[in-house]
Formats: structure tokens, C-alpha cells, sequence
């Protein structure tokens, strides 16, 4: 009777030291994405979709926008106060919108009107700001180039009056669509660290691709 042959074990092939770093390559790349992606969103750049007509016919309903963040961001970071220029087109956290008779506030794009320290007046549907550099006032919608650009610069028919003048800290917005818009004119100046940040591209509709 013949007795059985054991075979010995055999031994188990260990990973050669390059696919393990290309599998722990990947499971880093895998795990970290979606923390760059979160940290690109909130502090370099964001999409925004336009909710309603109060930027017309510079913006439309459901366009898609690029907000760039990183300016204030930066200034955040480094204790400065973060002005975009007059007439750059914004998102803003505004958090009271009862005086638009809306119950809760959310994020606005609107365009900047007046700077720190301006003195800003609306009146018969038209503004006019008065600083140091402009003591008998202008007319920032014929003297900036997005005035051109826009037929939709109406004069207000509920024939709205405000006259005020804008501390260190504060911005005066406003919707290209004068006749329907919340912004300045009712809920008064904001505070520059309301700046969520500054539209840099509208892509879509594709056909209406833009940069800012």
C-alpha cells in the first residue's frame, strides 16, 4: 500500500512593492478628491444658477455662472477688506429680504453701485454717485461699459427716492432690471464681508457663453 505524498505549501506570491504603492496611490487620489473638490467650491470657485429676471438682459433665468472666490478669500485670510470694483456683478449672502416681502434670505447677484464711502442717490429711475473724484456726481450706467451693453436699464415706475451715504465697510447694489429687483433700494447698503464673490463667466446656455 503506498502511503500519500503531501505536497509542501506553497508559499503565497507577495505584491511586488510597486503595485502596492500604486494601489495605495490610487486609494489616496480616490479619498482626496472629493475634499479638493469641497475645498475648491467653498474657497477658489463656485457655480451659480440664476433664480429669477432682476439681472436682465445682462443675465438671464437658469443661466449658469462661475463666481471667483479666491480674492475674497484671500482677504479673508489676510484681515483686509475685499472691494470688488464698481460695476462687477456679485454674489451676496443677504440674510433679511422682509423688505422685498420675502420671509428668508438667501444669495443674490447683483452689480455694485456704489463704493465705500460714496454717496449714492436714486431718483426718477436714475443713479447718480457723488465721491471725491466726482464732486458734482456721474452716472454710473452711461459712464461704465455694461451701460451700452444693457437695454434693460428701466426706470422704476413705483418712483422710488433713496439718498445714502455708504460708510468704510459698506457696498450699494442693484439689479440691471431696475423695474424688478430687490436690492439696495430697499434693503438699504451691505456689508462688504456679505461678498460671496465676483461672476467671472456665464456657460451656459452655451450659445450665450461669456466671460466677465
Amino acid at each position: 500500500m503506498e502511503t500519500p505524498q503531501i505536497e509542501p505549501n506553497k508559499p503565497v506570491a507577495k505584491p511586488q512593492k510597486g503595485q502596492l504603492r500604486n494601489t495605495l496611490a490610487t486609494i489616496g487620489i480616490l479619498l482626496l478628491a472629493p475634499i479638493l473638490a469641497i475645498l475648491l467650491t467653498v474657497f477658489v470657485f463656485q457655480s451659480y444658477q440664476v433664480d429669477g429676471p432682476s439681472m436682465q438682459n445682462t443675465l438671464h433665468n437658469n443661466d449658469r455662472l462661475i463666481v471667483w472666490k479666491l480674492p475674497r478669500t484671500w482677504a479673508r485670510i489676510t484681515g483686509h477688506q475685499y472691494v470688488p470694483k464698481r460695476g462687477d456683478i456679485v454674489i451676496v449672502n443677504q440674510p433679511d429680504l422682509t423688505a422685498c416681502g420675502q420671509s428668508e434670505g438667501k444669495q443674490i447677484v447683483k452689480r455694485v453701485i456704489g463704493l465705500p464711502g460714496d454717496h449714492v442717490v436714486y431718483k426718477n429711475g436714475k443713479y447718480t454717485v457723488y465721491n471725491a473724484a466726482h464732486p458734482n456726481g456721474f452716472d454710473p450706467d452711461t459712464a461704465l461699459p455694461y451701460g451700452s451693453e444693457n437695454t434693460a436699464l428701466l426706470g422704476d415706475p413705483r418712483g422710488l427716492h433713496v439718498d445714502v451715504t455708504l460708510s468704510k465697510t459698506q457696498l450699494f447694489i442693484s439689479g440691471d432690471h431696475r423695474a424688478d429687483s430687490c436690492d439696495s433700494r430697499y434693503f438699504g447698503p451691505i456689508e462688504t464681508d456679505q461678498i460671496i464673490g465676483k461672476l467671472v463667466a456665464r456657460i451656459f446656455p452655451v450659445q450665450n457663453a461669456k466671460i466677465f
